[in-house]
């Protein structure tokens, strides 16, 4: 699967997208680009969360919560994790797109905590894609960003970082967007992320173990010691299984084919599904799927 800033980070990234520009401070990166339409379903995962503002054209947007629909003049924020992405109609789509770390939402919610008012704890917002509402604070950093994207120079790091601060510290006072602010203030109270909540979010998609530690802020031998302290058993082994439970729901309450249930539960191959289906429930995928219809 696509890691989409790996791909933003590469030397070869203006072959694609002539219109491409970025910015980088550390592991921050502001981008802003134009990609055609393939028409079909493409997968792909960030580390951090990301703001996107869509300039033009439109897209549909799975993940966990549901499937989305965003077009000109929409602004979501989007989890670290993995999604699918497809775009709609022939036109290209523009986007601005801002991937911001955990560290960066600690700092900057940290430093104005002292003076916000006391808070409710945030809500459990569980789906991957939050819309935000463009109020004032948000449309000052669209029309900034609007203005660095189309000058030819880069702008100093001081004045991205103070813009990118402003921007969460005005979601985060923001009445209009609550949820987010709940987010934004429960990613600023952890030094890290919660490996089950990164599992349940994203253990249907097809990701290396790797990309999981790095989703949940670990080196890959700390994520594999606290993920076995916490489940028994290995992640690999976690994953298999929760793959199969995934694809036996879905075989037993939609009619979506085999070969669709294999991509949308994180199998790489039909062969290995099949297999590890059979060895579990004791039926192929098919089978199962006929046993559980009769007995309805």
């Amino acid at each position: 699967m696509l890691n989409i800033i790996e791909a933003l980070r590469s030397p070869s990234v203006a072959e694609r997208f002539p219109t491409f520009r970025k910015f980088e401070i550390g592991d921050v990166l502001f981008a802003s680009f134009s990609c055609p339409s393939s028409g079909q379903w493409e997968a792909n995962w960030a580390e951090h969360d990301r703001i996107v503002h869509v300039l033009s054209g439109r897209k549909s947007l799975r993940a966990v919560g549901g499937t989305w629909e965003v077009g000109p003049g929409d602004t979501i924020f989007l989890k670290k994790g993995a999604c699918f992405l497809r775009q709609r109609g022939a036109d290209d789509i523009c986007l601005f797109m801002f991937f911001i770390p955990d560290g960066f939402v600690r700092a900057a919610v940290r430093e104005i905590a002292p003076d916000l008012p006391v808070l409710p704890p945030p809500a459990d917002h569980r789906d991957m894609l939050i819309h935000i509402n463009d109020d004032a604070g948000v449309k000052a950093f669209l029309q900034a960003m609007t203005v660095f994207f189309s000058n030819p120079g880069t702008p100093p790091e001081l004045l991205l970082k103070l813009k990118l601060k402003e921007l969460i510290a005005s979601i985060v006072v923001s009445a209009s967007n609550s949820t987010l602010s709940g987010y934004l203030r429960s990613v600023a109270s952890t030094n890290v992320p919660s490996i089950p909540a990164i599992m349940e979010a994203n253990c249907c998609h097809n990701l290396p173990i790797e990309a999981f530690a790095k989703l949940s802020g670990r080196s890959l031998s700390s994520f594999k010691r606290e993920f076995r302290q916490h489940y028994g058993i290995s992640p690999g082994k976690w994953l298999l299984e929760r793959r199969l439970e995934c694809s036996a729901h879905l075989l037993t309450t939609t009619s979506i084919s085999v070969t669709e249930i294999v991509f949308e539960c994180g199998f790489e191959q039909p062969s290995h599904f099949s297999r590890a289906f059979k060895a579990k429930f004791g039926q192929t995928p098919s089978e199962y799927r006929e046993a559980c219809a009769a007995a309805a």
